[in-house]
């Protein structure tokens, strides 16, 4: 049994052999198999979701599942209830459970107990069905693979979508640029776990910005020199300044990241063609300005549909 807690735990082949599947998902919507057939599946959210719940929901019971939505405020976790309990009892109903909760903790320990395949839909440390979705648009959109590429990250740099990139451009071979306020910037500790040794950065970069090197090839480069980051780039990407669980520090967040916006000027900056992506919701005039988004609104909305084909393709792998 497979379970896809963290792109930390993924290998590259396994990344790979995901990545590989949802291409087909995508061509064969109306045709593809439905091994799910005979199951019951519960979705397990303590946080709102849009595009993750719809996607789930709807890639499930095209996969042949029937599907229960489980709010922690609908069930015993809102009230207290051990994790494992829960796990141990929902293991013995369904058949495979998806979550999206504030401690990866919670989402290993149900895999855990349960015994049942189990999904990260998101969590504070990690959003790997986001981050798989993103190569393959990337890769989808501009016909190249990501290796060696170049992919700059705008805003905080610290949460849980630039976490997952990390652990990406380690297996994956690509070049991530983190451009975000020194606060706002990853652990050293979390460079480390993912393999990275710390070493220059480019010549001709910020004399603060720090490089870490992996085996595959990849680098993260940190710095909060967001024009520098920009340069030459193959794939803008952003998220909100504000994440789910911070909204008390929003006014100190808004202030301190205000600079770091895609917006045209920044967009001139990359390379010609480059992709522009944000995992959505938006709020446009902050982590990127209208005129932008609407430019680029093919990519995200494309972007935004491929979560779809992504959670099959994340399922199919599991299930195989």
């Amino acid at each position: 049994m497979k379970n896809l807690l963290s792109l930390e735990a993924l290998t590259r082949a396994d990344m790979e052999s995901i990545l590989s599947r949802i291409a087909a998902f995508k061509r064969n919507r109306k045709t593809h198999p439905r091994p799910l057939s005979g199951q019951t599946w519960a979705l397990i959210f303590s946080k709102s979701s849009t595009r993750t719940r719809v996607s789930f929901e709807v890639g499930l019971r095209e996969l042949g599942a029937e599907v229960i939505f489980l709010s922690s405020a609908e069930i015993q976790l809102g009230r207290g209830e051990p994790v494992r309990d829960t796990a141990q009892v929902l293991g013995r109903m369904v058949h495979g459970a998806v979550i999206r909760t504030f401690a990866q903790a919670d989402v290993e320990a149900f895999a855990r107990f349960s015994g049942i395949p189990t999904i990260n839909a998101l969590t504070d440390d990690e959003h790997p069905c986001q981050i798989l979705t993103d190569i393959f648009t990337f890769e989808e959109l501009s016909g190249v693979p990501i290796k060696g590429r170049r992919v700059t990250f705008v805003g905080d740099a610290a949460c849980n979508v630039p976490a997952s990139w990390i652990f990406a451009a380690a297996r994956l071979g690509f070049e991530l640029r983190l451009a975000a306020p020194a606060a706002y910037q990853p652990a050293r500790s979390l460079l480390e776990r993912a393999g990275g040794i710390q070493g220059p950065a480019d010549p001709g970069a910020p004399a603060e910005a720090s490089g870490w090197y992996f085996p595959s090839g990849g680098r993260v480069v940190c710095t909060a020199d967001l024009n520098w980051a920009a340069t030459d780039s193959d794939l803008l990407y952003t998220d909100v300044w504000v994440s789910m669980g911070k909204e008390a520090e929003a006014a100190q967040r808004v202030q301190d990241l205000s600079g770091y916006q895609i917006n045209a000027a920044l967009v001139s900056r990359a390379r010609q063609g480059a992709l522009v992506m944000h995992c959505l919701p938006a709020y446009r005039g902050k982590e990127i300005d209208e005129a932008t988004l609407e430019a680029h609104s093919s990519t995200i909305f494309t972007q935004a549909e491929n979560r779809l084909h992504t959670q099959k393709a994340i399922v199919d792998w599991m299930i195989s």
